[in-house]
């Protein structure tokens, strides 16, 4: 969630940055350069679009849901096929989770609030489309990476390839079976820190297939 803040510092304070690396991060179904035809049959977006309106007109409501006992919420993310692939299941049985989603957590009033102005920004209407951001470093003094999973079923690779295809000067990495939760396996995090410290690109992490463009 913490990508829209990064993309506006690249669009404002880009030489206050000594390097970025997004990991899977989220894609705003309201950028104008996302076409229709790509978004058009993605459930995430109506999903999106119901918890945004909810997050802005029934907060009361909507905290209501995250935090009762007697009904699915929050509890359904954890090892569901419908946002984690069979390796990000494995992982989840070796980490902790997600703890700021917890419904302990949600109950405290201050976290549930952060976290839905936090989706509220992320999906709202920006000031800016990212893919309109010129390459602010023409002498190669800092390196923008992108990295996605090719399985992952909360931001899909097609939206990251569109936008990684839009922004040439972006370093986009994919990993094969990833899931939502890469930078939890083994040895992606060292990729990760290796090709933003050291400028290193690991074979494994190439896209599979041409970037999808327009």
């Amino acid at each position: 969630m913490g990508s829209y803040s990064t993309w506006s510092c690249l669009k404002y304070i880009p030489n206050r940055l000594a390097g970025v690396a997004f990991i899977v991060p989220v894609v705003n179904y309201r950028w104008p350069s996302l076409p229709d035809s790509l978004i058009r049959e993605d459930y995430r977006r109506k999903l999106v679009q119901w918890s945004i309106w909810f997050a802005n007109h029934a907060p009361g409501l909507l905290y209501w849901w995250a935090t009762q006992k007697w009904l699915p919420s929050t509890s359904v993310l954890e090892r569901n096929p419908l946002f984690f692939n069979d390796r990000d299941i494995d992982t989840l049985k070796t980490i902790s989770g997600f703890p700021m989603l917890t419904q302990d957590k949600l109950r405290e009033r201050s976290v549930f609030d952060t976290l839905r102005r936090d989706f509220m920004l992320a999906f709202g209407k920006w000031e800016f489309d990212p893919m309109g951001i010129t390459n602010p470093y023409t002498k190669n003094e800092s390196s923008v990476h992108i990295w996605q999973g090719y399985e992952d079923k909360v931001v899909p690779v097609q939206l990251q390839r569109f936008v990684s295809g839009k922004l040439p000067w972006i370093r986009y990495h994919e990993v094969p079976d990833g899931g939502h939760l890469i930078v939890h396996y083994n040895g992606v995090c060292e990729a990760i820190l290796r090709a933003l410290l050291l400028r290193e690109e690991a074979v494994l992490y190439r896209p599979r297939k041409a970037r999808v463009l327009p």
